[in-house]
């Protein structure tokens, strides 16, 4: 399935939005110098396709405490997705899991506290039935954070 294709305005809007993420269509107006009905629209748009899935505050969990993250990767039992969905749903400091292809069938992102509360995480982790295999790499530092508006404006229509 092709999702929305985003024009120029599009990511002004979008890329106004990430800057001043608590701007308000007025206020996104002035910074674009687009009409606010012309924002309104687009936003309006924009929110209906999904593109824009909410506007919570992004939160940096090495600042609310949280420094030590991994990535793990899971080798599951056929047929097992939906059960490791269930179990990892129920671990916290699972930030984010995603079904891959290659070695594993899992991908994860934890985060949490220290070294000991990461290996109480790895430990659980690894009491699902359905989990055959897991390895582990704790992430040392962000060498780029995770960011879209690139990827956005490099496939806008003009």
């Amino acid at each position: 399935m092709r999702g929305t294709e985003l024009d120029d305005l599009d990511v002004a809007i979008l890329r106004a939005l990430n800057a001043h993420p608590r701007a308000g269509v007025l206020e996104l107006s002035r910074l674009t110098t687009l009409a606010r009905a012309t924002v309104q629209s687009r936003m309006t748009k924009l929110e209906e396709a999904g593109v824009i899935t909410g506007y919570g505050p992004d939160v940096d969990l090495f600042a609310a405490g949280f420094p030590v993250h991994a990535l793990v990767s899971l080798q599951i039992a056929q047929g097992a997705l939906d059960d490791v969905r269930d179990h990892l749903l129920t671990l916290p400091g699972v930030i984010e899991a995603y079904s891959t292809t290659g070695d594993s069938d899992v991908l994860c992102r934890v985060a949490a506290r220290d070294n000991a509360e990461l290996q109480q995480l790895l430990i659980d982790l690894n009491h699902s039935g359905f989990i055959t295999r897991s390895t582990s790499v704790v992430v040392l530092s962000v060498v780029v954070p995770p960011r879209t508006m690139p990827l956005l404006a490099s496939h806008a229509r003009g």
